[in-house]
């Protein structure tokens, strides 16, 4: 089984020599995925010409084989081929997630849940876990309160800092970040297994306007993916980039440098936008990882 990350082609990473908890990355790209719609630019032409995806908007999967129970981490608008893999790479019947943790309310991270309706799956009670304000969002506007309504979906509140324990010990914590929060509450996650933990902010505005001090945070934790959605500034044509503020990863780099080589190699840079050079230049990617941190891919799992 091949996925695509960036322009690179990798191979799945089988189970058998992982876990019997883990996660899978079943996306890496920002929200609207990779090439994106409308770009005719360098960055996205080499992909539409050969007419295959260059990689999936931003998702993880989580799996307890003991249980034989999955979870997902973001509900994208690449979720039919993105569940469709997640199945067949955990070897689990049947096609709906055991629940669906959502960060925030911008497209590439809850539009999915449409799938899951009655034109398409007609899932019965999919656990969605969301915030407060997240809450009344999918209870209150269309077409997301039709899917409460018919019981596609049955909503669980989740609080800041308080933990929702899942089967065989598995905890998932949401944390609340700074982002730009039109429509809900933003949040990352700290994923807790038997063996191993992982913090996954693939959206924030900047560190330094967070609460917590990120070095911290990835102190906690054995496996930090981080948001890359923009490696430098001036990446926008035509465009300022305070409209759409995330931390850059030179930023990001800069601000974890003094960390020992064992705390930066927790680092696994996600959630590229079309125009960032991570995805596509071997180069720059070198660079990142020269100075001790990593590349999230596609189909890389993560034992927990």
């Amino acid at each position: 089984m091949l996925l695509i990350a960036g322009c690179n082609v990798s191979t799945i990473e089988t189970p058998d020599t992982h876990g019997d908890q883990y996660l899978i990355v079943l996306g890496i790209a920002q929200d609207a995925g990779f090439p994106q719609i409308g770009c005719d630019k360098e960055c996205c032409k080499p992909l539409w010409r050969q007419a295959t995806p260059g990689a999936f908007v931003v998702s993880l999967g989580l799996v307890d084989h003991v249980s034989q129970k999955k979870w997902l981490f973001e509900c994208t608008p690449d979720i039919r081929p993105q569940l469709h893999l997640f199945n067949e790479q955990a070897g689990f019947d049947g096609a709906a997630p055991d629940g669906i943790f959502l960060t925030h309310a911008h497209m590439g991270h809850y539009s999915g849940l449409m799938h899951f309706g009655r034109e398409a799956m007609g899932a019965s009670g999919i656990p969605v876990y969301v915030m407060p304000r997240f809450e009344t969002f999918l209870r209150t506007n269309g077409p997301w309160d039709q899917l409460v309504a018919l019981n596609n979906i049955a909503i669980h509140g989740i609080k800041a800092d308080s933990a929702v324990v899942l089967s065989n010990g598995l905890r998932v914590t949401p944390l609340l970040v700074p982002h730009r929060d039109e429509y809900s509450e933003t949040v990352g996650f700290r994923i807790v297994g038997a063996n191993q933990s992982v913090l996954f902010i693939p959206d924030i505005d900047k560190w330094e306007h967070w609460s917590r001090q990120l070095r911290d945070e990835i102190a906690l934790v054995d496996i930090a993916l981080l948001d890359a959605t923009f490696y430098a500034d001036g990446e926008l044509e035509g465009r300022a980039m305070s409209e759409v503020p995330h931390p850059f990863v030179v930023e990001t780099m800069e601000h974890l440098k003094d960390l020992s080589p064992e705390e930066k190699s927790k680092v696994h840079f996600i959630h590229f936008n079309h125009t960032n050079p991570l995805l596509r230049s071997d180069s720059v990617r070198s660079v990142v990882k020269a100075a001790g941190f990593n590349l999230a891919e596609q189909g890389q799992l993560f034992d927990l």
